[in-house]
């Protein structure tokens, strides 16, 4: 399964940008898709996810401020970010976790997309 990430840029302190993702491939089910990010020198952290279900997950620093959304039909995953904050650079990843059509795991991870928040 591959991801396809886009979106990333620099934005000023306060400012908005949306990242959004795209499995392709041997699709049976995407049961968790979301985001992580990683700043330089640090580990990588979650930042959202949402499962087939219908549940959230949010990263404390980012609760309040950033939104995930999710549209089955083009399993395609969202990342609304608002309010943005210096801390917020880093590189955002896209993660996709379920199974294929010949029904194996997958956790396929995409390029990454680079956030970069100026104060």
């Amino acid at each position: 399964v591959q991801l396809v990430e886009s979106g990333g840029g620099l934005v000023q302190a306060g400012g908005s940008l949306r990242l959004s993702c795209t499995a392709s491939g041997s699709i049976f089910s995407i049961n968790g898709m979301g985001w992580y990010r990683q700043a330089p020198a640090t580990q990588r952290e979650l930042v959202a996810i949402t499962t087939s279900g219908g549940s959230f997950s949010y990263g404390d620093s980012v609760k309040g401020r950033f939104t995930i959304s999710r549209v089955n039909s083009m399993n395609t995953v969202y990342l609304e970010m608002n309010n943005l904050k210096p801390e917020d650079t880093a590189i955002y990843y896209c993660n996709a976790k379920g199974y294929e059509s010949d029904y194996k795991m997958y956790d396929s991870w995409g390029q990454g997309t680079q956030v970069t928040v100026s104060s």
